[in-house]
This record gives C-alpha cells, structure tokens and sequence, in this order.
C-alpha cells in the first residue's frame, strides 16, 4: 500500500512540475515581447517568481524525495531503464535551474535569447517526458 501512495504522489507531484516546466519559457517569451522597464515586463517578473517559489521548486523537491523513495522500495536501481530515467531527470533538473537562473537575468534586464529559441526550448520538458514514461512502462532494458 505504501508503494502505490509514493507512486500517486510522484506521478501527482511530476504533473505539477512538469506544467511549470511548460509555463515558464511561455512566459519568458510574453517577458521579453513587454518593453524593458514597463510596468507589464514587471508583472511577468513576479509571475515568473511566483511560478518558481510555489509550484516549481516544491515540485521539484518533492518529485525527487519521492522518487527516490520508490526506486529504493522497489529496487529499481539495479535495473537499466531506471539509470536511463534517472539520467534524464538529471537533465530536467538541469533544466530546471537553468530556467531559474534566466528568470533572474530577465529580472535584470537580460534578453539573452529570441522568443524563437525560447518557443524551442519549450519542447524540451515533452520530450524528456515521453522518453521517461516509454522507459518507465515498457522497461526496454
């Protein structure tokens, strides 16, 4: 029983994560489209802070502390598929921080990137997602 509550609340806990993972760059974009300075590029400031403290990083952790905890129940990390899961949840979380650092440069008036790229970047969290789960439920290895 303990197993399939870790379970609900991982798979609970990847949804929210991954739906900030999505929002963000989306925001970066309507960001950078608002005009440095403006009172609109200062509510995407605190839309993207807000996005980051309340649903990003707790999900973050709690995907983690929660994952972990499967993959020890269960054994998992004696198993292929697992390191290749884990592996790609390194990257998101890469990701991840790589995202809050550009939110702190937009914060600062940084444009580093086009709104093209930023569009493109956003593909990187569905992918990465449809990856996890064929490795997660067909375990190719």
């Amino acid at each position: 029983m303990t197993y399939l509550w870790l379970k609900a609340g991982h798979v609970i806990f990847v949804i929210f994560w991954m739906a900030g993972l999505f929002m963000l760059p989306r925001y970066f974009v309507y960001h950078q489209e608002a005009a440095p300075g403006s009172p609109e590029a200062a509510l995407w400031i605190d839309r993207e802070g807000k996005l980051l403290k309340i649903i990003l990083w707790p999900s973050l952790v709690v995907v983690w502390v929660l994952g972990l905890a499967l993959a020890m129940s269960q054994g998992f990390f004696a198993q292929g598929w697992f390191h290749a899961k884990l592996a790609l949840v390194l990257g998101l979380s890469a990701y991840h921080v790589w995202l809050a650092g550009y939110a702190r440069a937009l914060a600062r008036g940084e444009r580093r990137l086009t709104g093209r790229h930023l569009r493109m970047l956003n593909e990187v969290p569905g992918i990465a997602a449809a990856l996890i789960v064929v490795l997660v439920i067909v375990k190719p290895f």
